[in-house]
C-alpha cells in the first residue's frame, strides 16, 4: 500500500503537464488576437504609454479611433512635401521649394 502512495503521484505528474499544455480554442484565439494586435502596434511605431493604451483596446476588441482628417494646410504641406520627394531636392533648393509651394 505504502508503494502504491509514493509511485501514484510520480505517474500523475508525468500526465498532468502533457494535458495541460493543449491549448483550449479560447487561448489559441487569444494567443492569434495578442499576435495581430502586437504586429499592428510594431507597425504603427507605438511606444511607452501609447503602445500600452493600444494593445489594452485591441485585445478588448475596441475599434480603433478613425484616422483625423487632415487640415488643408496639412494637406498641402504633405502634398509639395511628396512634390519634394520626387524631385530629389535637398537642403536650399527643398526649402526655397517648400516655401513657393505653400504660398501658391
Amino acid at each position: 500500500m505504502r508503494s502504491t502512495a509514493l509511485v501514484l503521484p510520480i505517474v500523475l505528474s508525468f500526465a498532468v503537464p502533457a494535458v495541460a499544455q493543449t491549448p483550449s480554442a479560447a487561448q489559441a484565439a487569444q494567443r492569434d488576437r495578442m499576435k495581430s494586435c502586437n504586429a499592428d502596434a510594431g507597425s504603427q511605431k507605438l511606444a511607452g504609454s501609447a503602445r500600452k493604451g493600444f494593445m489594452s483596446d485591441c485585445l478588448a476588441g475596441k475599434a480603433a479611433a478613425p484616422a483625423k482628417e487632415l487640415t488643408p494646410q496639412q494637406a498641402k504641406m504633405k502634398s509639395c512635401n511628396v512634390d519634394a520627394s520626387a524631385k530629389s531636392l535637398k537642403g536650399a533648393e527643398r526649402r526655397s521649394f517648400m516655401s513657393t509651394c505653400l504660398k501658391g
